[in-house]
């Protein structure tokens, strides 16, 4: 019987790492504070301190991985072949997520400074000659870091369509019509099902990026995963 070995690298934390990583956290809490204290939203439900957390999840987690992945020797071509499929793969995140799209009505370039939580904001909306932006920083720094993996997944050759899967999923929020539509042609249930999905759209597709990010970093179902 064949068997697959499947290894996953220890983890080391160093002293600078633990430092670093606290004086990050520390300085991220104290930001939160203080838009909390002299933002213009303020947070009725104590539950809804989450979706101010979900962006630095993000952050936080991308930040981690790309200073910890070191893209393998290789030629110009296969570099350059990376970086094509890389750039590709966060055009398409950028296009499912809603950061880039076709934008129905022109209304010009606006720049939200306080209106929105850190890492939602600052955020640069535009609408106009056909073409829409919503750029939230979280999700723009968040896509370039699964491109990032997605560039030295490539040149390690260990690359797995599950991975590619998942990174498409990481917006859920802008995905759920089409689950909810699949699942609704079995089950018949229609707007309970989506409502639900909908519900949960930030807390599953912060879920989702996290697992994306473990799985291209550690890449487990590569041939030379070590």
């Amino acid at each position: 019987m064949r068997t697959i070995d499947i290894s996953v690298p220890e983890i080391r934390f160093q002293k600078d790492t633990l430092l670093w990583g606290a004086l990050l956290v520390n300085t991220e809490l104290l930001v939160l504070l203080a838009y909390g204290v002299l933002g213009s939203t303020s947070l009725r439900d104590p539950l809804a301190v989450r979706y101010w957390l979900y962006p630095f999840v993000w952050i936080n987690v991308g930040l981690w991985a790309v200073l910890r992945t070191r893209p393998a020797p290789s030629s110009t071509r296969h570099r350059r072949l990376a970086a094509v499929l890389a750039v590709g793969y966060f055009g398409l995140l950028a296009y499912t997520g809603g950061v880039v799209g076709h934008a129905h009505q022109a209304t010009g370039l606006r720049i939200s400074w306080w209106a929105l939580p850190p890492g939602w904001g600052p955020a640069v909306l535009y609408n106009g000659m056909g073409l829409s932006l919503n750029i939230l920083p979280y999700k723009v720094f968040g896509y370039g870091a699964l491109a990032y993996l997605v560039y030295a997944t490539v040149l390690d050759a260990v690359g797995s369509a599950v991975t590619g899967l998942l990174g498409l999923l990481s917006c859920v929020s802008c995905t759920w019509p089409v689950l909810a539509s699949l699942v609704t042609g079995v089950v018949g249930s229609g707007t309970a099902i989506a409502g639900a999905v909908y519900a949960q759209s930030y807390g599953l597709s912060t879920v989702v990026f996290v697992v994306t990010v473990a799985l291209l970093y550690w890449r487990p179902f590569g041939k030379n995963a070590n």
